[in-house]
């Protein structure tokens, strides 16, 4: 008798596509779970900047992989996703819900859904030494040269990642890409759906939740918060984006109208990376920003 495989959704897409709330209420209809797939939601009190979800916002829907990271910590990567998430997933599936993957970071995703083992490359403490004194713009040249493909989807500013990248690409070739999974190796049934709309639009939708975010300096205190807690300076560039560029503003290194726009341009460029990585993906079902009532029709020709 053939196994039948857990299902699970996965709802994708670029930043500020209203994923959460989709998966929210798909959630509330069909009895799920969420469980997040984002790189920096997992660490507690990066909650504005990284768009945490509130509990006002979940509508009491169960939420995983929310806050399970200490920011001063280890870096959480995709091998931690990977067990934290499955672990969710069969809770999840044991006691009768629908699991729900719900975030923007593809690596992660395609890592746990896929169930591909990521490459044993150990750490070149050496050429990491190395590399470390050069620039974000320089290491990404190299990278560029060493595996195009990779420096494409890239956050220019991450040097700790842009290390990484090179370290794997030098030793292995290139960056391998995470293939998909056998049909017989299969872990889940997934039905994919991802949230899209036009260039223009989504420029303005990332506009006007920056400039939410930042009334009454709401995200600078986060930051602020964030030091006082023991996280260093280093740390909040890692984190990217509003945290980067926030922590430029508290060093006095930019002024708050500088920072507001490279900021902006930085979250667009981030959100042109997202898509190029999930667009790969043909087996999303790739629906406007608001089509709850399409999405929910998929989910329910799926679910049994």
């Amino acid at each position: 008798m053939k196994k039948t495989l857990p299902q699970i959704i996965a709802i994708v897409g670029a930043t500020a596509t209203g994923k959460s709330d989709l998966a929210v209420a798909i959630a509330r209809r069909f009895d799920g779970e969420v469980v997040s797939a984002d790189s920096r939601q997992v660490y507690k009190g990066l909650d504005i900047g990284a768009g945490k979800i509130t509990k006002r916002e979940m509508k009491g829907v169960p939420h995983h992989l929310l806050d399970v990271a200490n920011p001063k910590g280890d870096r959480y990567t995709v091998e931690k996703f990977k067990r934290d998430a499955s672990k969710a997933i069969e809770d999840i599936v044991a006691r009768g819900k629908l699991p729900i993957i719900c975030g923007g970071t593809g690596f992660y995703i395609d890592a746990l859904i896929s169930g591909e083992e990521l490459p044993a490359v150990p750490p070149n403490k050496v050429l990491r030494a190395k590399l470390a004194k050069k620039s974000a713009e320089a290491l990404m040249k190299e990278l560029s040269k060493l595996d195009p493909r990779r420096a494409r989807d890239m956050d220019p500013h991450n040097k700790v990642r842009i290390i990484r990248a090179i370290e794997i690409a030098r030793a292995l070739g290139k960056v391998p890409r995470l293939k998909a999974a056998a049909k017989q190796a299969a872990r889940y049934e997934t039905l994919w759906i991802g949230l899209e709309t036009d260039r223009d639009t989504l420029r303005k939708r990332i506009n006007a939740r920056l400039l939410k975010r930042m009334e009454g300096s709401r995200m600078l205190r986060e930051v602020e918060s964030l030091r006082k807690k023991g996280v260093s300076w280093k740390r909040l560039h890692d984190f990217g984006l509003e945290y980067r560029h926030l922590a430029l503003l508290l060093r006095k290194k930019t002024t708050k109208e500088a920072m507001l726009t490279a900021l902006e341009q930085d979250i667009s460029n981030f959100a042109k990376r997202q898509m190029t990585w999930f667009k790969r993906n043909k087996d999303i079902h790739w629906l406007p920003i608001g089509s709850g009532a399409k999405a929910a029709a998929l989910v329910r020709r799926f679910a049994r």
